[in-house]
């Protein structure tokens, strides 16, 4: 775990400040029971004790408390403290466990959300000094879809402007927490990709705002989201350039990043699984910080779940991002071109059927409506898709992994102009997730859809061209596998009509050890 000296929290002291190397979420990507609750669903009430489990009994360092698109427990820490305050003495939350908002953005949600956040966050200093305990135990929030060093600034601002509040009511514990760090979450390819421009920017903007410059930021690349927009070879190669501009940003500004990254289980959305963590530690080299969602935590054998984390938690600190040279970086950029131009192609064509069988999913979390972030222009209006584990269910069940769309055709082009030795470079894994990801093609189901439409057309071509990259037929290997196979069958053969697929897509999610 690393340590370091900052001036975190306090800015007229200097603090020691843990950086942990996993997050748990509240990510509703499991399939199966938790092993610690009775039914699939978990309610906003339960996520208090999730919480605790997560660190006491997982051994994860922080978990992300949610506000973007679902419903919260606003009276979390008093949740926590008021039932476990011994172990929080011995562990206090703000110095060795974490708990950290993720902000919903005022761009697509209401301000009273934001507002409810920031308030919960001042009263936690005051009561956490009230208890005898650790003070402040909240100081630092995820700011998703962040696009400008502005938008972080805002937030700031903002909440120095609640915590200076003068009134006789007011006993915010200002004097120990007037300023909070924003963990900046980029979630487009290209966002990512010029991220270092953006906390640049916000260095500059944070000196000239508040008088000094903030000794580490803690930037957050999403994978779910940029694979959903883009594909999944654009967005890990987006990330490896970003990784790599970190490394520059961190000689040239002498201030230490941590970067952090927002994975899945299954491939698509970053293959982090108790199964094989070294894949991923290999892989996402220089990441500091890996999210740990609820598939990984409850599709799999608890002991294997909590080997991974002990591996995570001792390993991710030790890795150096690759470094891109900038000749590199223009071929990358060409390459990310041509994988996502069909990917994105084809899926906008697929929409209507991806939304039809993502309709179906059972409910995992208590969600409010949110607005989906694929929406780019194709002629008239927008295309609509469910978020990222709705997107990613839908099409693993119907035997079509995500994995698989617009890849095949990106490495025909990369092959034919000599730059898939590139792509494998900095996508280390890319034979291994294609494997994995291709055991769950229903190719029968494939071909008869490619009959009747352009677009799975389309996608049956890839299969092909990875079946040639890889020298071997993709399809299922295992016993689990082949049951998947006629599942997808299932719901190919009732998709015509009004029948409930969700009985189906939930049996499936259990045999690929996540929904999506």
């Amino acid at each position: 775990m690393g340590e370091y000296h900052c001036q975190a929290i306090n800015m007229k002291k200097t603090t020691t400040r843990k950086i942990p190397a996993t997050m748990a979420t509240q990510h509703p990507d499991h399939a199966g029971k938790p092993y610690w609750h009775t039914e699939s669903f978990i309610p906003a009430v339960a996520e208090a004790r999730e919480c605790f489990l997560c660190f006491s009994d997982l051994g994860i360092s922080e978990y992300k408390w949610d506000w973007e698109g679902k419903l919260v427990d606003e009276a979390v820490l008093e949740r926590l403290l008021g039932e476990q305050y011994q172990y929080f003495k011995k562990r206090p939350i703000g110095k060795e466990k974490f708990l950290t908002f993720r902000l919903p953005n005022p761009k697509v949600e209401t301000e009273f959300r934001m507002s409810r956040a920031l308030m919960g966050i001042l009263s936690a200093a005051g009561l956490a000094k009230q208890v005898g305990l650790h003070s402040p135990p909240l100081f630092e929030v995820i700011l998703p879809m962040t696009e400008s060093a502005e938008e972080m600034i805002d937030i700031q601002e903002a909440f120095r402007e609640i915590a200076g509040l003068k009134h006789p009511l007011n006993k915010f514990e200002k004097e120990i927490l007037s300023h909070i760090q924003i963990i900046p979450l980029f979630e487009s390819v290209d966002t990512i990709i010029r991220s270092d421009k953006i906390l640049e920017k916000y260095l500059n903007l944070h000196k000239k705002k508040f008088g000094f410059t903030p000794e580490y930021i803690r930037p957050y690349v999403a994978r779910s989201d940029p694979a959903l927009n883009s594909g999944i070879v654009p967005t890990i190669l987006a990330i490896k350039i970003a990784l790599s501009h970190y490394k520059d940003f961190e000689k040239k500004h002498n201030i230490k990043l941590y970067p952090v990254v927002g994975v899945g289980t299954l491939p698509f959305r970053g293959s982090l699984n108790p199964l094989c963590p070294q894949d991923f530690i290999a892989e996402y080299q220089g990441i500091r910080t890996a999210i740990v969602q609820s598939a990984f935590r409850y599709d799999f054998p608890l002991p294997q779940v909590k080997k991974a984390i002990k591996l995570l938690e001792l390993n991710l600190p030790k890795g150096q991002a690759q470094n891109v040279s900038k000749e590199e970086e223009k071929e990358l950029a060409d390459i990310i071109k041509h994988f996502e131009k069909p990917y994105q192609e084809t899926i906008e064509k697929l929409a209507p059927i991806i939304n039809r069988v993502a309709g179906f999913l059972p409910k995992r979390r208590e969600r409010v409506q949110h607005i989906g972030l694929f929406g780019y222009s194709r002629g008239i209006g927008k295309v609509k898709l469910p978020r990222a584990i709705s997107f990613t269910a839908a099409l693993y069940s119907l035997g079509v992994p995500p994995e698989l769309i617009g890849t095949g055709r990106g490495i025909a082009y990369a092959k034919k102009y000599g730059k898939i030795h590139l792509a494998e470079k900095y996508y280390v894994s890319l034979k291994k997730d294609l494997c994995k990801a291709g055991r769950f093609l229903y190719r029968q189901g494939l071909i008869e859809l490619a009959q009747k439409s352009a677009a799975f057309k389309g996608a049956l071509k890839d299969v092909e061209e990875i079946e040639n990259y890889l020298g071997k037929p993709l399809g299922p290997q295992t016993f689990d596998e082949l049951e998947h196979n006629i599942l997808s069958a299932r719901i190919h053969q009732n998709l015509s009509g009004n029948k409930n697929l969700t009985p189906y897509i939930e049996q499936s999610a259990i045999l690929r050890h996540s929904m999506g």
